[in-house]
């Protein structure tokens, strides 16, 4: 075997120069950049300016793509929330391991204490690490008490300061946690949460209907916490529960905060952004800044967000030695739990571009995600075409750093440094796509395996991209993937059904 394909089938991008076979993370220096990753929520490709959205506005975000590199094939590593969140911190694809599903509101914390983690690694180099906004990879063990100290959580897995949103703004609690406790918490008015059976007297959506200024289009119709019914039950804690109207406000405040609080030092900034989940409920300056209803006014306000955070790198005067990436955790999604006018109002807006599905779904639409990254005077402006996934930020960041990646305990993560930082035109040769079932990506190929279920979603209405037979796409001239060529190209489907089987069945 040769020596190139050896280090493929172990997972490791390379590059041939000049009859030379390099590993990709001979590319990696040591320096520390302070490090912001901004994480939005159900954004899709083409929901951003830079990527073709004419109805929405997206200055800010469209200002990281102008001033640095827009990769057309960068993925989530799921084409839903908690996974993608999971593979992108561990290093591991969420598949590889059980209950690491989308979790629910009181579920314990998924990845566990003392292994390797992105913020750890990047503790190791020196950082400050800091996490602000959504979370939804459980919190405490089992049967968590939410009125005292919470943990294990984000300070247990290598972040020195927190401030989350427990798991979605759908789902109970409907409180803030900073580092281990609830914030504004009355100890006279106990928090209880439930997932089961009702729980205490508080009036649900689905039984008082009349109260709710947010209607349900399917389930979300349990405990109403400011006028919208969500999943779950939850008694008490009435002082410290959140305003939806005010979420970007508190969580952005809270993530320039750290900013200027670690300016003399290297730090690592997740800020995980709400926007653009449900339910979709923007502050009133951001109504009406679009014809799309909140789904519209809500991208607009996730701009903001970023905004605010490249004003506080500019004004700190640490834009020059900060590296920014801006993605999001799956594709898009328009009607997901509530009637917004998001679909009677999206007209000509194709939220996932040129790509077929969106959250949820095993067609591009479900993982390929917007994926900038800025650092001005290192990553020169440009497109990269290079096949880049957020579980890559692990062994990535780690080489930045000068730190090595646990391959053991993060099995998925390639280092892609030299991609990501425009010094190399190719990422990594595969990757494997999550929505429910697996697909596989090689170059410009992708598979999906002879599936079972639904083909549509009942409730969202996304392709699914299930189907009883094999399906293959050459993407390089049907992006769209509206051609299954799998009865042409068998010995290429056997392949990839051997490789995609061999990936799943062993670490790497």
């Amino acid at each position: 075997m040769s020596v190139c394909r050896w280090l493929r089938l172990c997972g490791v991008a390379v590059v041939v120069t000049a009859g030379l076979v390099l590993p990709a993370s001979a590319a990696g220096r040591a320096s520390r950049p302070n490090i912001v990753l901004i994480y939005a929520d159900d954004l899709g490709y083409g929901d951003i300016g830079c990527q073709g959205a004419t109805r929405v506005k997206t200055p800010h975000i469209d200002r990281i793509a102008r001033e640095g590199l827009r990769f057309t094939d960068g993925h989530s590593p799921s084409a839903t929330c908690t996974p993608s969140r999971y593979a992108m911190l561990t290093g591991e694809y969420a598949w590889r391991k059980k209950g690491t599903g989308v979790l629910p509101g009181d579920a314990r914390l998924i990845i566990e204490p003392g292994r390797p983690t992105l913020p750890s690694i990047l503790q190791q180099a020196g950082y400050r690490t800091g996490v602000v906004g959504k979370w939804h990879l459980g919190l405490g063990t089992r049967n968590l008490d939410w009125n005292g100290d919470i943990q294990p959580g984000p300070l247990e897995i290598g972040f020195d300061r927190c401030f989350l949103i427990p798991a979605t703004g759908d789902r109970v609690p409907c409180v803030y946690v900073e580092q281990r406790r609830v914030v504004g918490l009355d100890p006279a008015d106990p928090i209880q949460v439930a997932f089961g059976k009702p729980l205490g007297s508080e009036p649900t959506g689905k039984a008082h209907p009349e109260l709710l200024k947010v209607h349900p289009s399917h389930g979300h119709d349990m405990t109403i916490v400011n006028g919208i019914s969500r999943i779950g039950y939850m008694t008490g804690g009435k002082a410290a529960r959140w305003v939806d109207e005010d979420m970007a406000d508190t969580i952005t405040a809270k993530a320039v905060e750290f900013v200027e609080q670690q300016r003399d030092q290297p730090f690592f900034l997740f800020f995980s952004l709400h926007d653009i989940h449900v339910p979709r409920v923007p502050h009133p300056r951001f109504v009406g800044k679009t014809d799309m209803g909140p789904r519209g006014d809500c991208i607009v306000q996730a701009d903001w967000c970023v905004g605010e955070i490249l004003a506080a790198l500019d004004r700190l005067k640490l834009a020059e030695n900060t590296l920014v990436i801006f993605s999001s955790d799956n594709g898009p999604v328009v009607d997901d739990g509530y009637k917004d006018d998001a679909v009677q109002k999206l007209a000509d807006h194709r939220p996932a571009g040129p790509w077929r599905g969106g959250k949820y779904s095993a067609f591009e639409g479900g993982t390929r995600v917007p994926l900038l990254v800025r650092w001005p005077g290192k990553v020169q402006p440009g497109v990269s075409e290079a096949l880049v996934c957020q579980v890559d930020f692990p062994a990535s960041l780690a080489a930045l750093t000068g730190q090595s990646w646990n391959v053991e305990t993060g099995p998925d993560s390639v280092n892609v440094l030299p991609a990501l930082l425009g010094e190399l035109p190719a990422g990594r040769d595969h990757l494997v796509e999550h929505a429910g079932s697996l697909s596989l990506r090689v170059g410009t190929w992708k598979f999906i395996p002879a599936g079972k279920g639904a083909r549509v979603s009942a409730n969202t209405n996304t392709e699914l991209g299930n189907a009883p037979e094999p399906q293959l796409y050459d993407l390089a001239s049907d992006p769209g993937e509206t051609t299954n060529v799998a009865a042409q190209h068998p010995e290429r489907v056997a392949e990839m059904g051997r490789r995609l089987e061999g990936i799943r069945s062993q670490a790497r």
